[in-house]
C-alpha cells in the first residue's frame, strides 16, 4: 500500500478513537474548534515567514488533524464524511483546471487564474467577490478582492498606472490631513491609499501581508537590540534623545 494512504488511514483511525474515548475530543463541535483552527492557520503562516521546514511540517499536521476532526463531526450528524470532502475537492480541482484535464490552452499563470474565476461564475457563483471571506484580515481581503476583479478583466494594464494612483491618493490624504477639518473623511482617504498600495504591490509581485509581517519582525528585532544596549549602558530610554537611540538602532541594522 502507498505509505501516504496507509498513514492517512491511520490518522482517521486515531481520530475515531479520540472521538469515542477522549472526554475533551468527544465534547468538541464545529464552533468550539473554529478559533483553534484560526490559531493553527496563523502558526503555519508564522512558520512559513520564518522559512522553518520542520515547523511548517508540524503545523500542516495540526491543520490536517482539524480537517479530519471536522469531517468526523460532520459524519456523526449525517451531513458529510471525509470521503465527501475529498470528492468535492477532487471534482473542483479537475473542473477548474481544464488546461490539465481538458482541451483548454493557457500560456501563463494569469490565464489560469482568469479561467478559474470564469468557471466559478459558470458553476453558480453569482457575484465575482462572493468568495472573499468576510472575516479575512483587511489587507489580505483587499489583495484577494483585487485578484478576483482581475480574473474577470477589471484591472489596470501596467504598474505605472497603479503608481500614479498611489501618488494621487497620497496627495489627497496629505491635503486633507493638512486641512485638519473634522468634517473631512481622513480615515477613508487613508484606506484609499492603502488599497492603492496593495494594488501596486500585486503588480510588482510583492505579497503585502508577507512584506509587512517581515518588516514588523525586523522592527521588533532592532528595537529589542536597542533596549538591550540601553539597559547595558545603564540609561533610561525615556530620557534619551532620538539621536542617541538612533546610534543603537543603526548598530542593529549593521548586524543584519
Amino acid at each position: 500500500m502507498d505509505k501516504r494512504l496507509e498513514l492517512f488511514g491511520k490518522l482517521l483511525r486515531i481520530m475515531d478513537d479520540l472521538r469515542e474515548k477522549c472526554p475533551w475530543d468527544r465534547k468538541q463541535t464545529f464552533e468550539t474548534l473554529r478559533h483553534l483552527t484560526i490559531e493553527e492557520t496563523y502558526e503555519l503562516a508564522d512558520a512559513i515567514i520564518e522559512k522553518n521546514p520542520d515547523e511548517i511540517k508540524n503545523e500542516l499536521g495540526d491543520l490536517l488533524l482539524h480537517v479530519v476532526f471536522y469531517a468526523r463531526i460532520g459524519s456523526e450528524a449525517g451531513d458529510f464524511d471525509i470521503a465527501d470532502v475529498l470528492q468535492v475537492i477532487c471534482d473542483k480541482l479537475i473542473s477548474r483546471h481544464p488546461h490539465i484535464f481538458g482541451d483548454t490552452k493557457v500560456s501563463c499563470d494569469e490565464e489560469v487564474k482568469s479561467n478559474w474565476e470564469k468557471i466559478k461564475m459558470k458553476q453558480g457563483c453569482a457575484r465575482v467577490l462572493s468568495g472573499v471571506p468576510v472575516s479575512l484580515p483587511a489587507m489580505v481581503k483587499a489583495y484577494r478582492i483585487q485578484e478576483k476583479a482581475r480574473g474577470v478583466g477589471f484591472d489596470w494594464e501596467k504598474p505605472s498606472q497603479v503608481w500614479d494612483k498611489v501618488l494621487e491618493e497620497l496627495n489627497e490624504l496629505k491635503t486633507i490631513a493638512e486641512e485638519d477639518s473634522p468634517d473631512k473623511d481622513i480615515e477613508g482617504e487613508f484606506g484609499d491609499l492603502l488599497f492603492a498600495l496593495i494594488n501596486y504591490a500585486r503588480f510588482i509581485g510583492v505579497n503585502p501581508e508577507n512584506a509587512l509581517e517581515k518588516t514588523n519582525r525586523k522592527f521588533i528585532k532592532r528595537f529589542e537590540y536597542l533596549e538591550r544596549q540601553v539597559k547595558e549602558k545603564g540609561k533610561d530610554m525615556k530620557k534619551m534623545s532620538l539621536k542617541e537611540m538612533d546610534v543603537f538602532w543603526n548598530e542593529a541594522k549593521s548586524k543584519e
